[in-house]
């Protein structure tokens, strides 16, 4: 089983890679989620930005 230290540094590779990704797999199919989408489209740099900050808030 993963530290918590790992497991937040996986979500965070993955939010880099792919935003929308790592915040459907904190938090589901919610409202974080779709804002991520929205800022992803607008702009990849943006969709990172707020999924790690969703992510390690």
């Amino acid at each position: 089983m993963p530290s918590e230290g790992t497991a937040n540094f996986i979500d965070i590779l993955i939010a880099i890679l792919l935003p929308p990704l790592g915040v459907f797999l904190k938090f589901g199919c919610k409202v974080e989620f779709w804002i991520c989408v929205l800022l992803t489209i607008f702009g990849y740099i943006p969709g990172i930005i707020y999924a790690i900050y969703i992510i390690t808030k």
